[in-house]
């Protein structure tokens, strides 16, 4: 073994890089996997308040961990980087495969079948509405835009 490790990325470096933003992440959430990706589709890319919303009437249970989650992610942007909340929008949002919890269910003749029962954890990253916009647009202009520009 060599005595210069390399060290792990953060989880920040990881998930934001150097852009402005925060995350929040719910672990061990004994809920399905399956059933809060349903919920999790749904508001990936809204802005927080209107996420916020939907979930607040989704019918999913879902739906309480995943609003708790955001508005966490919000919080802490609001704590940490000093960004307002009505400029963020949800940039990331997944789901991953928790502990599952093995349970017995008697049967017939003496034998048994298995119960999992599923957990999962819940990662929501927002980021300010600008952040994505200067990403998107590209940094040069080609020619055909520009004639574009002078003929307009």
């Amino acid at each position: 073994m060599s005595t210069q490790e390399k060290a792990r990325p953060s989880r920040r470096s990881a998930l934001l890089g150097d852009r402005p933003g925060s995350y929040a992440i719910a672990r061990h959430v004994r809920m399905s996997p399956t059933k809060v990706r349903r919920v999790v589709d749904v508001v990936r890319g809204m802005d927080v308040s209107e996420a916020l919303d939907v979930l607040r009437f989704a019918p999913q249970a879902a739906s309480e961990p995943v609003a708790k989650v955001v508005a966490s992610a919000a919080a802490n942007a609001e704590n940490t980087d000093q960004l307002r909340a009505d400029d963020l929008y949800i940039s990331q949002a997944f789901v991953d495969e928790g502990v599952t919890m093995r349970r017995i269910r008697p049967r017939a003749k003496g034998s048994a079948s298995r119960i999992l029962k599923r957990g999962s954890h819940i990662t929501v990253v927002v980021e300010p509405r600008e952040a994505r916009d200067a990403k998107a647009k590209p940094a040069t202009q080609t020619k055909s835009d520009e004639k574009t520009e002078k003929e307009a």
